[in-house]
């Protein structure tokens, strides 16, 4: 490789969009429900792999901080002001609303019978709205009960548990690869 190709690019070299043409572009159909997300820093980075990932709305619910905040800001890093949101004290109030839409409800958790990461690609439907848990408690046992598909990120170690947003990280990109 050349000293050219490797060469790290500088902010202003990256041609970020500016947050109105951030917000005019066309959103991709994913929805993202927090459900009584406790870290303000867990909430911060959901907005800001949702700014990265070009993802229609977040829906904050239940004990889930809403901004603005800044310990969400710290890690957010203004991705609250480009990201569309929304609070619903009610999970299954978001759910409703979202199913209004079309949408599939995929819940990402672990359970008896799931979806596994790799096999989305499977799943047909207009849209998406993808629910992430509790840093203790997971999903909420109703929105399992009525969501379409539950989505599980196969892992091979001893904990079987991956921090809420490098799930979400990681679910995301996979859902996002559909419209790419």
């Amino acid at each position: 490789m050349s000293e050219n190709s490797t060469k790290k690019l500088k902010l202003w070299e990256l041609q970020r969009l500016d947050e109105a043409q951030f917000k005019a572009q066309p959103k991709f159909p994913i929805i993202v429900i927090l459900d009584s997300i406790r870290s303000l820093n867990n909430i911060g980075a959901f907005f800001r792999t949702a700014d990265a990932f070009n993802i229609e709305e977040i829906i904050l619910c239940g004990i889930t901080a809403q901004p603005p905040h800044r310990e969400i800001h710290k890690t957010a890093l203004g991705a609250t002001d480009t990201v569309k949101w929304s609070y619903e004290a009610d999970l299954m109030a978001a759910l409703e609303r979202v199913r209004a839409k079309a949408y599939h409800i995929g819940v990402v958790e672990q359970a008896v019978q799931t979806t596994l990461l790799q096999d989305i690609n499977a799943l047909k439907a207009p849209g998406f709205a993808l629910v992430f848990g509790n840093e203790v408690d997971g999903v909420d046992q109703q929105a399992l009960d009525l969501a379409d598909h539950i989505i599980e990120i196969p892992q091979f170690g001893t904990k079987h548990s991956l921090n809420v947003s490098v799930c979400a990280g990681i679910v995301l990109w996979e859902f996002v690869k559909r419209y790419i």
